[in-house]
């Protein structure tokens, strides 16, 4: 062997989780600087590219930033200085790691959009010897804007490296029974903690425009499969009803919508209502504020009495769990 050839670190596995991503703080510049990663993505917004950076720069990233900033500043993690998203897709790591990492099994976290990127995670895993690449979206229910977005980002890093890692990339778990019960799990936890029996119980995943659900986009599919397979598992009398939230621009987007929803159920007699996000697998702005504070609001405006929000599964041992089956079944 050439004495002179530089050492290189070979033979291990990188398991990679990815959520959609955080901004860094809550001030004005980092907000934006989040806003226009994401809001750029073609996969995110399908409309006319040289149309909509002219709309996006001197519209969007001139006002919104300040409101998304207000949002963040209600849930933001002061004490650590972090997001709940970025707070707890570093604990499921972590924790991934203390069940299943060794030697030869290396498991790191990359956010979509912000930090840390999925760019640098994939240089790091390669540079400690990772040969094979195992990428876990963490979106239960596929859509081109989230998990296919996650793919273009890790084959855009990887067409630019002159040795690659293989490559796996873990398909969405919508109806995977662990994850399945996991939610069920929480949802039953939570109805042992309250005193009041809910009228319903509504799962709120994040909407998508209309058009892309007419082009083929299976997202919507799989969230009424992920409410249906958890109202078969927990047979309760307790009905369980399908909405989608933070919706953005004028355009129609998948129904019904959970703000209009959460205004007319009191209007309906159903005013004691459990609300849960089984599409997230942190909880973040559209969880925190958006439904557990905003939408609560809403809804007690509207003459609703009892409102609870189920966490997300964050890093509980039953989500833990689950991506240890997830990750394994692919090392």
């Amino acid at each position: 062997m050439d004495k002179n050839h530089p050492s290189v670190k070979f033979g291990k596995t990188g398991v990679l989780i990815i959520n959609l991503g955080t901004p860094n703080s809550t001030n004005w510049l980092d907000i934006r600087k989040y806003l226009k990663e994401f809001l750029s993505d073609r996969r995110v917004i399908e409309v006319n590219p040289i149309i909509w950076q002219i709309i996006l720069n001197l519209f969007i990233l001139t006002f919104r930033p300040s409101k998304t900033a207000k949002a963040y500043k209600k849930i933001w993690m002061k004490n650590i200085n972090m997001s709940p998203l970025r707070y707890y897709t570093e604990m499921q790591s972590k924790k991934l790691n203390s069940e299943i990492g060794n030697d030869r099994l290396i498991i790191d976290y990359a956010m979509r959009y912000g930090q840390p990127s999925i760019k640098s995670k994939i240089i790091d895993l390669k540079d400690a010897g990772c040969e094979n690449l195992v990428i876990l979206p963490l979106y239960p229910q596929y859509a081109a804007a989230t998990t296919a977005t996650v793919c273009d980002e890790v084959y855009r890093t990887l067409s630019k490296m002159r040795w690659q890692p293989s490559l796996q990339i873990i398909p969405h778990y919508e109806s995977e029974p662990l994850y399945i019960e996991a939610i069920c799990n929480s949802i039953e936890d939570k109805l042992s903690q309250i005193n009041w029996k809910p009228d319903i119980i509504m799962a709120s995943y994040h909407g998508i425009p209309k058009k892309y659900f007419d082009k083929g986009d299976p997202y919507h599919c799989y969230c009424h499969k992920t409410t249906r397979l958890i109202n078969e598992k927990l047979q309760f009398e307790i009905p369980i009803m399908t909405t989608f939230q933070s919706r953005f621009g004028p355009q129609e987007w998948l129904q019904p919508y959970t703000d209009k929803t959460l205004e007319k159920l009191p209007k309906e007699g159903k005013k004691n209502i459990l609300v849960i996000c089984p599409g997230f697998a942190s909880d973040c702005v559209e969880t925190l504020e958006e439904i557990s504070m905003e939408g609560k609001a809403s809804f007690v405006d509207a003459g609703g009495v009892n409102f609870d929000f189920i966490p997300c599964l964050n890093d509980n041992d039953n989500h833990i769990q689950l991506f240890k089956y997830l990750i394994t079944k692919y090392i």
